[in-house]
């Protein structure tokens, strides 16, 4: 990691370069000197779950695997996460955007002895906005070696998305399918995958179209992780063949329109 003698987070071209080519790269220590906030704000959605809060296993799976999304305006350490920490300024250079709008907010829990797999997916087909310029921010608060996140890369330069699916039942989240590829297996078909152990406050920051999912937890600790999405200056309100995934019900946006700055605040802005 890199700290200049403004202590901002130096991005080099090198990084800047990978997140292009690659789709994804490491962040060592960008988060550190908030990660006990960030535990807390973990914490506070766990005790306090959200209107899309979900466990993501069935009664026969061991373990527990929660998500949450969306609480970063009711949960005080999450919004203070977003307003105070180097996301902004770090993805709008990464994305080489001239802003950073916030675009939501993720919790993640995998329990020790949670053997699920996040399903392989890219978030893109979820999400109501297109645009080459967006990043997702994955921070764990505890060392994870084993249960981290995988990222496929060069993934987000493929010709048509993969399909979107449901992560308990892992059935089709659209009913018209073909429009996207099938989920691959990108270990059986040797696709090249970064994978990183990390300590609490380093991050995996990756384009919202790379294809990723993350191991179970066979360990004896838990692995809580937060992610922040955002967006650049190209990104814009595009429709999906059903309801996206979060919804944001009432949003009233119309195709090719910028995102609603009210809802999707602008977190970083080069002056």
């Amino acid at each position: 990691m890199i700290w200049n003698n403004m202590n901002k987070y130096e991005i080099t071209n090198k990084q800047k370069h990978q997140f292009s080519h690659d789709g994804v790269v490491l962040l060592k220590g960008l988060f550190t000197n908030l990660i006990e906030l960030i535990a807390v704000a973990i914490d506070q959605n766990l005790a306090s779950p959200g209107p899309y809060a979900a466990e993501n296993l069935l009664s026969n799976q061991s373990g527990r695997f929660f998500d949450d999304y969306c609480n970063w305006q009711r949960l005080p350490a999450l919004k203070q996460v977003i307003y105070e920490s180097e996301a902004g300024r770090v993805a709008a250079a990464l994305m080489r955007s001239q802003s950073a709008q916030l675009f939501h907010d993720h919790v993640l829990v995998k329990e020790p002895g949670t053997a699920k797999q996040t399903p392989w997916h890219q978030d893109s087909p979820y999400y109501f906005v297109e645009g080459q310029q967006t990043l997702s921010f994955w921070i764990p608060v505890e060392p994870v070696e084993g249960a981290t996140l995988r990222c496929v890369k060069g993934s987000h330069k493929w010709p048509k998305p993969v399909l979107p699916t449901r992560w308990l039942k892992e059935d089709n989240f659209y009913a018209n399918s073909e429009n996207y590829i099938p989920v691959p297996d990108p270990d059986k078909e040797g696709m090249p995958i970064a994978e990183w152990s990390l300590q609490p406050g380093d991050s995996i920051a990756f384009d919202f179209r790379v294809l990723h999912g993350a191991r179970g937890n066979h360990t004896n600790r838990r692995r809580r992780a937060l992610s922040l999405r955002f967006v650049g200056d190209d990104a814009v309100y595009c429709p999906r063949p059903g309801q996206t995934s979060p919804p944001f019900p009432g949003h009233n946006m119309i195709p090719g329109q910028k995102l609603r700055r009210d809802w999707f605040p602008i977190i970083w802005q080069n002056e």
